[in-house]
């Protein structure tokens, strides 16, 4: 085990698996100020993450309870497994939930999984089950029925979705403020009714006001849910007909979801 001074005061995260989520996570997390500890049969993968990142760094099969124990996991307030097993995976958050009092989170990629996600994660005791390639579906999904946008984040079990989009040249929002937008816009069609909650221009990001002026190239982020998401962008002079010819390239996991 490598260990190394901590001054961080966030939240005491273990990480099984140090493959490519692993170390992204690993970067992620100890960037918001996290202590981290992560596990891995391959001491190679945790030396280089060690050097580094502030972290520690245990050698050993994640499920093991003597791994875990050595890792801190009584200690522990979330461990994520992200190891190329499923069954792995679940076998540590297992494993984890009856030794701690942490909150568990597993990757689980097989297809055959996606229907029983949430009985495992209810039954298991899980604060998640992640699956990369159904949210990469889910993501191509949502794009392809709102092709308009250039991007859209669901949120609240589907109720809401975050829609980002860019006020192209001429647009009936360019030069009009955020307060004219919903008098004029919103407040004439009930079923527009969103929520603007971010401007990117010029590399910064802005809370907009109501007195906020949109210009042309602004990336505008707002909450609604897709069906007023439609009916904004129709009020606004964007097409919202859905993609309805697609090609994909690539038949793995993300493929055989869309």
């Amino acid at each position: 085990m490598k260990s190394k001074n901590s001054k961080k005061n966030g939240l005491n995260i273990i990480i099984v698996g140090c493959g490519k989520v692993g170390s992204t996570l690993t970067e992620q997390l100890c960037r918001e100020g996290h202590d981290i500890t992560v596990i891995d049969k391959n001491y190679e993968k945790i030396q280089a993450l060690s050097n580094l990142y502030d972290i520690m760094g245990v050698t050993g099969n994640g499920a093991s309870y003597s791994i875990q124990m050595e890792a801190g996991i009584k200690a522990a307030d979330l461990i994520i497994a992200v190891t190329n097993s499923d069954e792995l995976n679940l076998l540590c958050c297992t494993i984890a939930k009856q030794v701690g009092k942490c909150a568990a989170i597993a990757r689980v990629r097989t297809p055959d999984y996606s229907n029983e996600v949430n009985y495992l994660r209810k039954r298991l005791g899980l604060a998640m089950i992640i699956n990369p390639e159904l949210e990469t579906a889910n993501v191509a999904a949502r794009i392809l029925s709102l092709p308009t946008a250039l991007e859209v984040n669901s949120f609240v079990h589907g109720q809401a979705e975050i829609t980002k989009f860019k006020i192209p040249e001429g647009n009936v929002l360019n030069g009009m403020t955020v307060a004219a937008l919903g008098k004029n816009i919103v407040a004439k069609n009930v079923a527009a009714n969103i929520l603007i909650c971010a401007v990117e221009r010029d590399g910064e990001v802005f809370i907009p006001s109501g007195n906020f002026q949109l210009a042309q190239g602004d990336i505008v982020s707002f909450v609604s849910s897709r069906k007023n998401a439609k009916t904004f962008f129709e009020s606004i002079g964007f097409k919202t007909n859905q993609v309805r010819n697609t090609m994909i390239i690539g038949g793995g996991r993300a493929a055989w979801f869309i």
